[in-house]
């Protein structure tokens, strides 16, 4: 199809174009993005309760459950202890720490869960890795069935660091 300009007096005539087609077509894909757009949680985001000055803070009603990691001169696990009941230093260690808090519990998801706290007090030299595994361990797990994951505590208090070790 041929194209025929008019010819004005100083060369071509510039032919107006509509910009409203345009302007509609980016409303609706600013819509469009914006009624797609799925806000996830962030991820490792934990309810965490750093260690205040000394005499500082709350008292729960329940006692916090006590968890102990203790490292190596090399910054391996040695042992996990709750209470006074050593559990080991292997991944099965992580499984029965999750048994234990679930059995002091109750079952997941309970009323009081809320209201329960986990103290871990972990050496100063313990690599990163273990604090994380302990803590996943205690916060909850993932139903087989359902592959949805149970919250058994919501709160994960630290207790203060001790003194590096002398070598």
């Amino acid at each position: 199809m041929a194209i025929k300009l008019k010819k004005g007096s100083g060369g071509f005539e510039k032919i107006p174009i509509d910009m409203t087609p345009m302007i509609d077509c980016v409303f609706q894909l600013i819509i469009f993005f914006m009624l797609t757009l799925k806000i996830r949680a962030n991820e490792g985001d934990f309810n965490i309760n750093m260690p205040l000055g000394q005499g500082v803070g709350q008292q729960s009603e329940l006692p916090p459950i006590k968890v102990r990691l203790e490292a190596n001169p090399d910054g391996t696990l040695r042992t996990i202890a709750i209470g006074r009941q050593s559990l080991g230093n292997d991944q099965r260690a992580f499984a029965l720490l999750n048994q234990e808090v679930l059995s002091l519990v109750g079952r997941p998801g309970a009323a009081f869960s809320k209201d329960i706290e986990v103290e871990l007090d972990a050496d100063y030299e313990l690599q990163y890795q273990y604090v994380v595994s302990a803590m996943t361990a205690c916060t909850g797990k993932v139903d087989e069935k359902t592959g949805q994951p149970l919250r058994f505590v919501e709160k994960i208090k630290f207790a203060p660091p001790r003194a590096k070790r002398a070598k």
